[in-house]
């Protein structure tokens, strides 16, 4: 059924397509690339239609940014063993669902991961390990099961001074779930939100051809491994093939294991499909740091999610419901 594997993903079209049925826009929202991609009668009504897009993801910004000193996500934070802070419906439920993924993942996804003390470097500045001492105490205020949520007033508390929340492992996910649920709504048929590589499409192109994504390989970024179809779901990958850092001719991985402050071994690149960008931002950075096994076992427990993962010798292991054909 899918035919592929992951770093980069790209949107492609069919070559005989009408241009004026196709629209897309390319901006930064997010701190990000956003690429939002819709089918429209006209340039007009596409604009339209890119701009209510545009609105809802800078909405979304602004209520989980921790950069934003006004946002209610640092307003939390700011009152991290102070006092609970009321939120809108929306963040709390968003909190909420975290909390139940850090659960599902044994703590491997963990939005508490903004409390980490940054140790380690991948600047290129970072010539010697951390000590054993300084990795332990760095994730000392990580923890989604310290944070209390309270359902009847909505509110969220961080009980340790120092405890921070961030959405970087989920945000761009959920915002371009948000945009194409409203899309949605407003009638529009067919499209593609890419959130800097987070893939969320519904519908199908004029000709009626399914959306197809080009699957990169990351031992090699130049060449396509395969093109995918994807008809109204999400793909995501987490990798760690351009962010990292050498110590004694030893590779360590940008992407950090919240449990022990260690960075995650074993796996290049994660590919998660799921129905929602959310759950698939959410899992593909889980798996990468549950590793191969444990990764793969999780995901074939969990309906209508698949997984591709890359390990650093380059061999491809999927979840039970994908065959590769990559003649």
């Amino acid at each position: 059924m899918k035919q592929f594997f992951v770093t980069g993903i790209v949107f492609l079209s069919t070559l005989f397509l009408n241009a004026q049925e196709i629209h897309k826009r390319t901006l930064k929202l997010m701190g990000s690339r956003f690429e939002i991609t819709v089918v429209a009668e006209d340039e007009t009504q596409a604009n339209a239609y890119i701009g209510m897009a545009v609105a809802e993801i800078s909405r979304i910004e602004k209520l989980i940014s921790s950069w934003d000193p006004n946002s209610q996500t640092s307003e939390i934070n700011r009152n991290a063993g102070v006092k609970p802070i009321m939120v809108s419906e929306e963040l709390f439920a968003l909190i909420n669902r975290c909390q139940g993924l850090s659960k599902l993942t044994d703590g491997a996804f963990d939005i508490t991961f903004a409390s980490v003390d940054k140790i380690w470097k991948f600047d290129g500045s970072m010539t010697v390990m951390p000590s054993e001492e300084e990795i332990t105490n760095s994730v000392q205020r990580i923890g989604f099961e310290k944070i209390v949520l309270n359902e009847a007033e909505t509110s969220v508390y961080l009980p340790e001074t120092g405890m921070k929340i961030g959405f970087g492992a989920i945000g761009k996910g959920y915002a371009a779930d948000k945009a194409k649920a409203l899309l949605q709504e407003r009638g529009v048929k067919a499209g593609i939100i890419n959130a800097s590589g987070d893939m969320n499409t519904w519908g199908k192109q004029p000709s009626g051809d399914d959306w197809k994504v080009a699957i990169t390989n990351p031992m090699d970024k130049n060449k396509a491994f395969a093109l995918l179809p994807i008809y109204d779901s999400a793909v995501v990958t987490s990798g760690n093939y351009e962010k990292y850092v050498m110590i004694d001719g030893e590779r360590y991985s940008h992407i950090i294991d919240p449990r022990t402050g260690y960075p995650a071994k074993g796996i290049v690149s994660a590919t998660i499909f799921a129905p929602k960008a959310e759950l698939a931002d959410a899992l593909a950075t889980a798996t990468f740091v549950m590793g191969i096994e444990a990764g793969i076992d999780r995901i074939n427990q969990l309906p209508d999610i698949e997984c591709i993962l890359i390990d650093d010798t380059g061999a491809i292991h999927t979840s039970r419901n994908i065959t590769l054909n990559t003649n």
